[in-house]
């Protein structure tokens, strides 16, 4: 569970208890100050280290219990390789050392330090960011745990710095990184009968704690506005539909930056309905939108200075009586029309008119939309990279860079005029999908027609937004992805 270790920073020492996580690269090289710490405990773990041949190679730990001389209950070295640690590493580092501490122990100090050389407090704040990330635990509706289950972690955990006045400040930032990814996890995590739409927004209104302006459109203010692309896919539904715009404000002038999310609170395909088997992982079809939440959280928890706006257009697909079915024709808030040929095509609608009323509305520098779109992009990409659609290659690179400094990828794939004809319709001015070819490709082609010239991307986030891969950073159903991916973005390029 978010918050179940308890963190802070120390000085680069020997603790007198608990668990104690060093580093060593190949050869068993470490930092100066890991030296100093250990003292005369250098000598057993290079013993036990010839002994159980442990080398420092990365991916590599070695385990020792009870070490002797030592009032520490274990000594834990975790092999970094030859050390070329690139950004993300750094967080995966802080994940690995929080995985090997038994969640049992009630103390564990993590020394920050590098053979090559010291960590500073910005690259200690992201070893600390990868250990709270590796700690989040979703068990909120567990009433036992069966024998032999992890427990979840719940030590006090110091990270062991050279400056620790300089660490406490880098980590405030990421601080609210991490509480930002773990919000977003939390809300796809949850079942749908719990996060429905009205809910969603209840939730996403807390972010008024952190200065964060709401709006909360229903049914009737989003009639008036004409989204009837939105309002058809939950139309068959016992829940009403809400589209939440949330504002942080940090410089307060000029173009916003735009962020807008699919949140298809479950997904049933509609009349058109989805086979049974995996269901149930429907109720992570509104990714996108928890990781604009967790990314308006993240940004106004550390007082970004960038002006932002984050939309989620919340709908339940379902197959009721009257739900829109295969053949209806709908009129977005842009007034063109679309005809439905499959209603479990649906996040497409709904980002339709969102995308359409932030561009009109807000006028904004760029917008970005996330969405768990189609199934398509996971036979491209599997679960190792988002798909990336852009009609601007700046926006594009940035985000390529990012996901390359984040440890969440994107893969640009193709948009071309050619593709608009598989969605051309008979008798509309645009059919919500084009069948089996091309299959990610026509829905971002479908996306761009409510864009118009404003840059823009697209993340296919399908393959990486839930039912994730299983890292050093993650341990859960839901990955929380895109929030530090985009929180990146804003501060390596739009604040200033």
């Amino acid at each position: 569970m978010p918050g179940a270790i308890k963190l802070g920073f120390g000085p680069l020492a020997m603790p007198t208890r608990g668990v104690l996580v060093v580093f060593a690269g190949e050869g068993l090289r470490m930092g100066e100050a890991t030296r100093r710490a250990l003292g005369s405990a250098r000598d057993l773990l290079a013993r036990v280290s010839r002994a159980e041949r442990f080398t420092g190679k990365r991916g590599t730990s070695l385990d020792i219990l009870a070490p002797a001389g030592l009032k520490i209950s274990r000594l834990i070295c975790i092999g970094l390789g030859k050390e070329d640690l690139k950004p993300f590493d750094l967080t995966k580092l802080g994940g690995v050392a929080m995985g090997k501490i038994p969640a049992a122990a009630s103390d564990a100090t993590i020394l920050a330090d590098l053979p090559a050389r010291p960590i500073t407090p910005a690259p200690a704040a992201m070893v600390a960011l990868g250990l709270t990330l590796r700690a989040y635990r979703f068990d909120r509706y567990k009433t036992k745990r069966k024998e032999g289950e992890e427990e979840p972690a719940k030590a006090r955990i110091t990270v062991g710095v050279a400056d620790v006045a300089g660490a406490r400040r880098a980590w405030a930032g990421q601080a609210a990184l991490a509480d930002g990814v773990m919000l977003a996890r939390d809300l796809v995590n949850e079942p749908a009968n719990v996060l429905y739409p009205e809910e969603f927004a209840r939730r996403a209104r807390d972010l008024r704690k952190l200065g964060v302006a709401i709006e909360i459109l229903d049914p009737k203010a989003m009639g008036r506005l004409g989204m009837n692309a939105l309002l058809g896919v939950g139309q068959g539904s016992a829940h009403e539909s809400r589209l939440v715009v949330m504002r942080w404000n940090g410089k307060r002038g000029g173009q916003p930056l735009a962020f807008i999310g699919k949140g298809v609170t479950f997904d049933t395909g509609g009349i058109s309905i989805k086979p049974a088997a995996g269901m149930e992982d429907m109720k992570g079809d509104m990714a996108g939108a928890g990781c604009v939440v967790g990314l308006m959280h993240a940004l106004a928890a550390r007082k970004a200075k960038v002006d932002v706006v984050g939309a989620i257009g919340l709908v339940e697909n379902m197959p009721d009586g009257k739900a829109q079915r295969p053949g209806d024709v709908v009129t977005s808030m842009s007034g063109q029309t679309i005809e439905i040929i499959n209603t479990d095509a649906e996040g497409r609608l709904v980002l339709a008119d969102v995308l359409h009323y932030v561009n009109k509305r807000f006028k904004p520098k760029f917008m970005i939309n996330l969405a768990t779109l189609t199934g398509a992009i996971v036979v491209a990409l599997g679960n190792e990279h988002a798909g990336l659609f852009s009609n601007d290659d700046t926006l594009a690179a940035r985000l390529g860079q990012a996901g390359e400094d984040t440890g969440e990828r994107v893969w640009r794939m193709p948009l071309a005029a050619e593709y608009d004809k598989l969605i051309d319709s008979k008798i509309a001015d645009v059919k919500n999908t084009g069948g089996r070819s091309a299959g990610s490709i026509t829905a971002a082609q479908f996306l761009q027609r409510f864009v118009d010239k404003t840059p823009w991307a697209h993340l296919d986030i399908a393959g990486t937004g839930m039912g994730s891969l299983q890292t050093d950073i993650n341990k859960s159903w839901a990955s929380g992805w895109g929030v530090r991916l985009l929180e990146r973005l804003v501060a390596d390029h739009y604040e200033r």
